[in-house]
C-alpha cells in the first residue's frame, strides 16, 4: 500500500504494468469506503474511436513523476470487467471485478468503493 498526496494528480498519467508495457491512462481513483486509502485506478483503453474503462487493483502500485506502475499484467487487465467511457462503476459490479482479481470482498455487504 502506498500513500496519497493528491490522488487527482495523478489523472491522464500512464499506467503501466510491471514490465513498464503502457497499459492505458489513468481517467480516475477509486477508494475503499471504509478507510478512503486508493484501491482502484479506473483506466482508459481501447482506440481512440472505441474508448473504455477497465479497473485496476493499486496494492503495490509505484507511482513516479509520469505514471504509475501497477503489480498486474497487461493482458490481465485489459480483460477485466470495464464500463462506457459515459458508463458508471455500480455497486452490482463490484463483487465481480474484486472476484476476477482474486480479493476478498463483502458479497451483499455495502459499497465497497468511491470514485475520486
Amino acid at each position: 500500500m502506498f500513500v496519497a498526496e493528491n490522488i487527482r494528480d495523478w489523472r491522464d498519467q500512464d499506467v503501466v504494468d510491471a514490465e513498464g508495457h503502457k497499459i492505458g491512462t489513468l481517467e480516475s481513483v477509486y477508494v475503499d469506503t471504509s478507510d478512503d486509502r486508493p484501491s482502484f485506478a479506473a483506466v482508459t483503453i481501447g482506440l481512440p474511436t472505441r474508448k473504455r474503462i477497465t479497473f485496476v487493483p493499486l496494492g503495490s502500485a509505484k507511482v513516479a513523476p509520469s505514471y504509475v506502475k501497477v503489480a498486474w499484467p497487461k493482458q490481465k487487465v485489459k480483460d477485466a470487467p470495464s464500463i462506457d467511457t459515459d458508463g458508471e462503476l455500480t455497486a452490482e459490479m463490484e463483487p465481480e471485478l474484486f472476484g476476477y482479481y482474486g480479493l476478498q470482498d463483502v458479497p451483499g455487504g455495502p459499497r465497497r468503493l468511491a470514485r475520486r
